[in-house]
């Protein structure tokens, strides 16, 4: 009999209890049903489908700028699109329709039309933040659901092309964004910083540029260089950002890169060795080339996997088909995320309880999960003590408590 089995199940209750980051979330995925309402509502902005059915987009209807949703004052033209995910100078594209959600099949809800057509959805949500208390107040909201899920730090990632109407404008973007996480700290919440990402389609100088202004002004909270964006349509990236990423790495900026999600082992290792990456986020197709498992596991780069995403997205049909399980017996560094959590429909002690369930962990298992996103996180070193120190006395008032 597996011991795991005979274990008590550890409920999401206890999951909160630890003190722990999150490393490979993201603000563009973290809005809420009731967020969107309320934006939509103050840009007067038509939803691209039925209220109650925003986050499965299976259910949106074609962008039709003759219409506009029953109850709401009609949009002017310009609101009534959503800005594609086409790089920089983005042509815009009306929302995503049932004809965009052919090419995979496989997810659900907000992945039923593929990592493109939700990568465009998440364009049509930022469209909707217009004003810097707007901002400031996706901010502020994010790390008080981070803090009820017992995160207490959050290495968020924010991706400025997403955010159309702040095109050109990233410096006050981010301004907003760093006010809003500023009092949600003053007022004890989750500790944010941002790593701000690249979008797989922009270009080299884009890229250069970003990370010259983030090298020479130092905004504050921002302490990593990432990238996202569909591996599989963009196909290999890795080298026209390599100087972008030698560039952080030479000005101290801590870099965490998207690979391995929706292409192969291949991604992973130009993350490594053209964009020198600290940590990978996804990183679940390295399980394809036994090597990168062995490269992973002597050099300690975590993955930051994300298992209900995964799910959702199509990437994996169920857990027992996710190599999480594997890559973990061979040594590799992980930890847990939500990715998406808004637009997923979950929260950090969900996915948790999701593989303590799945393969057996117990509080052990945990806490060693909790220590690791702790150790693997961009938080400062004396915040990664506290942390830990905290961590250590929960654990053992749980293991008082539960004997």
């Amino acid at each position: 009999m597996n011991p795991a089995a005979e274990r008590p199940r550890i409920d999401e209750a206890i999951i909160r209890l630890l003190p722990k980051a999150e490393v490979h979330v993201h603000l563009e995925g973290a809005f809420e049903l009731a967020d969107l309402l309320e934006l939509a509502r103050e840009s007067q902005v038509p939803l691209p489908g039925p209220a109650a059915t925003l986050f499965d987009l299976s259910t949106h209807h074609a962008a039709d700028a003759s219409e506009s949703n029953a109850g709401e004052a009609a949009a002017p033209e310009s609101a009534r699109e959503f800005t594609s995910v086409a790089g920089t100078d983005r042509r815009v594209s009306p929302a995503p329709g049932p004809e965009a959600l052919a090419d995979t099949p496989t997810g659900t809800g907000v992945g039923s039309g593929g990592l493109s057509a939700f990568l465009r959805f998440l364009d049509w949500q930022c469209g909707l933040v217009r004003t810097a208390d707007q901002a400031a107040t996706v901010a502020y909201r994010f790390a008080a659901r981070q803090s009820a899920s017992g995160i207490r730090y959050t290495d968020v990632i924010i991706n400025p092309t997403h955010w159309s109407t702040w095109r050109g404008r990233t410096d006050e973007l981010v301004a907003a964004f760093t006010s809003g996480f500023d009092a949600a700290e003053r007022d004890g919440l989750c500790i944010v910083n941002m790593a701000l990402s690249l979008l797989r389609t922009q270009t080299e100088s884009e890229a250069v540029e970003l990370v010259t202004w983030i090298a020479e002004t130092h905004p504050p909270r921002v302490v990593a260089l990432s990238i996202d964006g569909d591996e599989r349509v963009s196909g290999r990236t890795g080298p026209r950002f390599a100087a972008a990423f030698t560039l952080a790495q030479a000005a101290g900026i801590r870099r965490t890169v998207h690979a391995g999600e929706s292409s192969g082992a291949d991604g992973v290792w130009d993350a490594l060795h053209l964009l020198h990456a600290e940590r990978i986020d996804h990183g679940v197709h390295a399980i394809d080339d036994p090597s990168l498992v062995d490269h992973l596991a002597t050099t300690g780069i975590s993955l930051g996997i994300c298992p209900r995403s995964n799910l959702t997205l199509g990437v994996y049909p169920d857990l027992a088909h996710h190599p999480l399980r594997d890559l973990q017996a061979r040594g590799v560094r992980i930890t847990i995320n939500t990715d998406d959590p808004g637009a997923i429909g979950t929260r950090l002690e969900n996915e948790w309880s999701l593989v303590a369930d799945a393969f057996g962990w117990g509080l052990l298992e945990l806490t060693e999960l909790a220590q690791t996103s702790i150790d693997v996180s961009f938080a400062p070193d004396t915040l990664k003590a506290e942390l830990t120190a905290e961590l250590a006395a929960t654990v053992a008032a749980l293991g008082s408590t539960r004997s």
